[in-house]
């Protein structure tokens, strides 16, 4: 045996040598080597890997040289590297053994070929989890990126970038792809759109993958693919809200949303939810959608009360009781009957509901000293030739005039075109028309609308509740209108089908529609925003004894078409 394992060197390098497992032991429970699935280590897991063998190497080192008076400065430098080595190695092999059983079983089944777009974090992540996931049925071939310094580059599993978005319909006949999924998740809806633009000339299924700070703070998976929607290619860049603003008067507060259990009414109460309140009061007249809106806000762990109320806005006994009762802070009124066709069909019931239920709830606001009151109203209050718009303009006049009569009440409304996916949209109608094998049916081919996302709505519903000092009509930048038509063609598209196969007709324009919406008229014009997509229309105002005494003339007359003339007549501001 060499001099070198005799004696006193030989006792150190013993001791050394348990002090080296003791605290390689040590530090790989410090680091968590025991509890990591090493099928799916990464670099992540090597530099942990690599942070537990150089602590256990230092603090060998360091405990010879203090207490043993030695360094084994060689012997501790090939230690470390062949620790690096072996535990290295062997944990990754797991990793590699993986790979080859998924190797063979995506041989087994038949995964579909796809191309990724975006070779950033977001397609990085997405082609690792394809991979991983067989089951998923999408195997990654080829990516690309518009990036100039990303081309030719490969990506987790050999993925290479060859080429940018003009070049996904020659890879798409190259390698044969039958999915495309958009994995740039901060994308722009603008580029969103041109990205899809040629996506869509392939006729393969594209789909896009969730927003990636959703999936990295755990809220959604990357497996969460989704088709891309029509709501996503008109949808808009989302909005800040002011939280400074809002806070402050929503916090702790109780707060009551009128018709909570509709596409607006639902998602305000989700918008609101996330500025913790005390307790929701969620009002409306059909027991399903409340029960619906309570269901799901109740499987949040946030500490809001959600009460439910069945009630009508029509009901003014019902109406006081309840402002009484709960003696909300802050009302948001979205109960309404907002379908043109069937108003027309049905004048009185909306004029009792938008108007008189209007009127009903905020004058039981005021009553129970309720702090703020906001009303949700709509750009068919401009200029309506049909009895659901006039009926909304007069009701943003009650609460004008209501406004001025209270200090203790700021009432408000809020003026916006169509959202998208509510359910009086045509975007359902569509969708179902569709399902069924066609024909769309389009009321004629000039006719366009304003559009805008049930949640951008919601927040800047929120945030112009926020900015009222009282008696404003907010009016919502709705971006440029839509030609129906051309949604309806988007539709057809989205849905893997060619207008040869889902045929579109035009039905003619029903009774009280027109064909373009307007969000305020020439006399409302008031071109500064007060907020971000919020401008603050000059609607003019009616004294309310006088609005009172004509509607019910109206009504005892049935002389439906005069409320018409009346809120269309010119009037000094």
């Amino acid at each position: 045996m060499s001099p070198f394992f005799t004696g006193y060197s030989f006792i150190k390098l013993m001791i050394a040598s348990l002090v080296l497992l003791a605290s390689h032991h040590f530090f790989a429970y410090i680091f968590n080597l025991y509890h990591r699935a090493w099928e799916y280590a990464s670099v992540r897991e090597l530099i942990a890997i690599f942070k537990a063998v150089s602590a256990s190497i230092l603090f060998t080192y360091a405990f010879n040289f203090i207490f043993l008076n030695t360094s084994f400065i060689r012997l501790m430098i090939i230690t470390w590297m062949m620790h690096l080595l072996l535990i290295g190695g062997s944990r990754l092999s797991w990793r590699v053994l993986r790979y080859r059983v998924i190797d063979r079983d995506s041989r087994i089944q038949d995964l579909k070929s796809t191309l990724i777009v975006g070779a950033g974090r977001g397609g990085s992540i997405l082609i690792r989890q394809l991979l991983d996931t067989p089951a998923m049925g999408m195997k990654p071939i080829v990516a690309v990126d518009d990036n100039p310094t990303k081309q030719k580059i490969e990506l987790n599993g050999g993925v290479k970038v060859e080429g940018t978005r003009e070049d996904i319909a020659s890879l798409v006949k190259k390698y044969a792809i039958k999915k495309i999924v958009i994995a740039i998740p901060s994308l722009s809806k603008q580029k969103l759109q041109e990205i899809h633009e040629f996506a869509s000339q392939t006729h393969v299924d594209v789909l896009i993958m969730p927003n990636i700070d959703d999936v990295l703070a755990g809220k959604l998976e990357v497996s969460q693919l989704k088709k891309v929607e029509v709501e996503d290619l008109l949808g808009r860049e989302p909005v800040t809200l002011n939280a400074k603003e809002i806070f402050p008067q929503i916090k702790n507060k109780i707060v009551l949303v009128t018709g909570a259990g509709g596409s607006i009414g639902s998602e305000i109460v989700r918008q609101i939810t996330n500025f913790d309140p005390k307790e929701i009061i969620l009002l409306g007249h059909g027991e399903n959608s409340i029960y619906t809106i309570l269901e799901e806000m109740s499987q949040i762990s946030n500490g809001v009360k959600y009460v439910p109320v069945i009630a009508d806005v029509q009901d003014r006994k019902r109406m006081f009781e309840i402002m009484k009762n709960y003696s909300p802070d802050i009302v948001y009124h979205a109960a309404a009957h907002k379908h043109v066709p069937l108003m027309e069909a049905n004048p009185s019931e909306s004029i009792k509901n938008n108007i008189f239920g209007t009127k009903n709830t905020a004058e039981a606001a005021i009553n129970a000293n309720v702090k703020r009151f906001v009303m949700i109203s709509t750009d068919k209050a401009v200029n309506p030739p049909n009895i659901m718009g006039a009926t909304k303009r007069i009701a943003e006049m009650i609460i004008q005039a209501l406004d001025k009569r209270t200090d203790s009440t700021t009432l408000v409304a809020v003026r916006f075109g169509n959202v998208l996916g509510s359910r009086g949209s045509v975007i359902p109608k569509f969708r179902k028309q569709i399902e069924a094998g066609g024909p769309i049916t389009v009321t004629d081919e000039r006719m366009t609308r304003f559009f805008m996302t049930i949640p951008e709505a919601s927040r800047l519903v929120i945030q112009a509740g926020a900015l009222a000092s009282g008696g404003e009509v907010f009016v919502l930048d709705m971006g440029e209108p839509v030609k129906i038509v051309d949604l309806a063609k988007n539709m057809i598209r989205l849905s893997g089908y060619t207008e040869d196969e889902i045929k579109i007709i035009f039905s003619g324009i029903r009774p009280g529609e027109k064909l373009y919406e307007e969000l305020l008229n020439k006399n409302e014009i008031h071109p500064d925003q007060v907020y971000e997509k919020i401008y603050l229309g000059k609607a003019t105002e009616v004294d309310l004894n006088y609005l009172i005494d004509f509607i019910n003339e109206v009504v005892e007359n049935r002389d439906y078409s005069s409320l018409i003339q009346f809120v269309n007549q010119p009037r000094e501001k």
